[in-house]
């Protein structure tokens, strides 16, 4: 067993909802022990439901040892890294824990990557095995021989057009001639690596956060331990995350795994779908993203589709309007609460309590077995009161040990025992916690720090807005400015004008954006935050053409 505890005077524990515990012990065992249990103590319970094609726990369970006897077969080692590069599907599950079955590391690959993205991550997590979708497969055969990929197992869900080859297997042919090994699995510990999480890239180079089983059992049994109502075996989720998100990959897969719950796979949110399978699939947890709820509550007859049934929903990677969720909320019925986490917190750190006492704007109270605090900036060494806007800081069991082959980088942000998280936050007098800003995403116009987070929250009260972001671009007179870039309701006309004036009657002045841009859409990361950073390469790219013309 193993924990980690806080010191008794933190604010937060007199927050937490009745039942929750603020002090758990963490077994000694793979987070593939979820699934082993689920099919014993839940056989026929179905696991997943794809397409209308249901698979239990019994199956499910088979399926992975078999799937993990296969890589062995491939020359599999403990410690090994195979890369898996899949949309949502059964096929996912059953790579993922097969290859940590197999005592492997799972190198987390985003289907969307591009060859030199691609090509990257398998250089630098050294995966010789990688798991492809099939469409997927060209990108794979562009890099094997630059990346030194040595064999590549193709998911096909029809008839396979890949045909097997040297170093080219096809997933259900492995899977079939392999048999499972009742020793497989015994000598792994909590302690082995199990996750190379590699960071979304909104800041920088993509770092593989290096995620143990312990960090990936104990968030996935503090997320458990806040989710109250749970009950084993009975719960539905609906899994329009990507799987290869460190968001979907706790709070959709290992989690229901743990509840030995039933699981809608949806390969994309796809807002037709996703209601679609609301009405048949019946949910009651539902995690996700603001963009994500922000298509349910505008949805073309949204009533008529029995969205009742949700009870519990978590919104994460992105700031949550008030609006967003009072509205989903009236909607459902269900309670909608912000939270907060980082790929290298495995990733959750921090949620409004579900029922109880929630902070509009707040990204909630830490965890169980969660200690957080705020310093300065500057040096990063001063811890700073209540109220005060500093460096958010993260000490718990779920924090990553570092980033793969990037000491470095892993020296900047682990310091200490705490995770420097690069996030600008405060907290009050009750320990909820609110984060201003990330570092990077700091606007300073004229000397004044602006914070984007502040200003966006104005813009989604306008009722013509549907989605808004705010970026710092070029300006010779005051170093940086505040744009606006807004996404209209369907049907909504508005000018730059009224954006203003209506910021102008709420914010002060030097927050009011300067520039106002409307959009049919806004650049995102596959699991829905926004991209920044692409708005402001966009401006300087055209700052740097208008020079060039002139």
């Amino acid at each position: 067993m193993s924990r980690w505890e806080v010191p008794a005077e933190r604010p937060w524990f007199r927050h937490y909802p009745p039942g929750v515990r603020r002090d758990l012990e963490f077994p000694n065992v793979p987070v593939t022990q979820f699934l082993w249990d689920a099919a014993s103590d839940f056989p026929d319970t179905v696991a997943t439901v794809f397409y209308g094609v249901k698979s239990t726990y019994r199956e499910l369970a088979a399926y992975t040892q078999r799937f993990a006897a296969g890589l062995r077969n491939l020359g599999v080692k403990k410690g090994d890294r195979v890369a898996i590069m899949l949309p949502n599907c059964p096929h996912y599950l059953i790579s993922y824990y097969g290859t940590l079955h197999a005592g492997a590391v799972v190198a987390q690959v985003n289907p969307m990557y591009v060859e030199s993205e691609l090509e990257y991550l398998l250089k630098d997590s050294g995966a010789k095995v990688l798991v492809v979708f099939e469409s997927l497969y060209p990108r794979a055969l562009a890099v094997r021989q630059s990346a030194g990929l040595e064999r590549t197992i193709v998911v096909s869900l029809g008839q396979p057009q890949v045909s097997p080859g040297e170093g080219v297997y096809l997933f259900m042919d492995l899977v079939a001639a392999s048999q499972p090994d009742p020793e497989m699995g015994k000598d792994l510990s909590s302690s082995d690596l199990a996750v190379l999480q590699y960071t979304g890239g909104t800041t920088g180079v993509s770092k593989g956060a290096m995620l143990s089983h312990l960090n990936l059992v104990s968030d996935c049994m503090l997320v458990r331990e806040w989710f109250t109502e749970t009950v084993p075996g009975e719960e539905r989720f609906l899994t329009a995350l990507p799987l290869f998100h460190s968001y979907g990959m706790t709070s959709c897969l290992n989690m229901a795994v743990y509840l030995a719950s039933s699981q809608a796979l949806l390969p994309k949110f796809d807002p037709d779908e996703v209601m679609r399978t609301i009405r048949d699939f019946q949910p009651t947890i539902f995690c996700g993203v603001p963009t994500m709820y922000v298509a349910v509550n505008h949805y073309p007859d949204v009533q008529d589709y029995n969205i009742r049934s949700i009870r519990s929903c978590v919104s994460g990677a992105a700031a949550l309007p008030v609006e967003v969720q009072a509205r989903f909320e009236e909607l459902t019925g269900g309670s909608l609460v912000e939270g907060y986490g980082l790929s290298e917190t495995s990733p959750v750190t921090h949620c409004n309590p579900l029922t109880g006492l929630r902070k509009a704007g707040a990204i909630g109270v830490p965890l169980p077995n969660t200690d957080c605090k705020i310093v300065d900036v500057e040096t990063g060494e001063k811890v700073l009161g209540v109220g005060e806007i500093g460096e958010l800081c993260i000490r718990g069991p779920q924090v990553m040990s570092g980033y793969w082959n990037k000491p470095d980088e892993t020296d900047q942000v682990l310091r200490d025992g705490w995770l420097y998280t690069g996030d600008i936050a405060k907290m009050d007098e009750d320990g909820f916690f609110y984060i201003v800003d990330r570092k990077k995403d700091m606007i300073i116009a004229g000397g004044f720090n602006i914070y984007p987070r502040d200003v966006e929250e104005v813009l989604h009260q306008y009722p013509k807005v549907k989605e808004a972001a705010v970026a710092g671009v070029p300006d010779e007179y005051l170093g940086e400015a505040v744009k606006a870039y807004i996404v209209l309701k369907d049907g909504q006309v508005a000018t730059p004008e009224e954006i203003v004036d209506f910021c102008k009657q709420r914010i002060a002045r030097y927050k009011v954006p300067r520039q106002v841009e409307f959009r049919v859409s806004l650049p995102k990361t596959a699991v829905g935050k926004v991209l920044r950073r692409i708005l402001v390469d966009e401006e300087k790219a055209k700052a740097a053409a208008g020079q060039a013309k002139g």
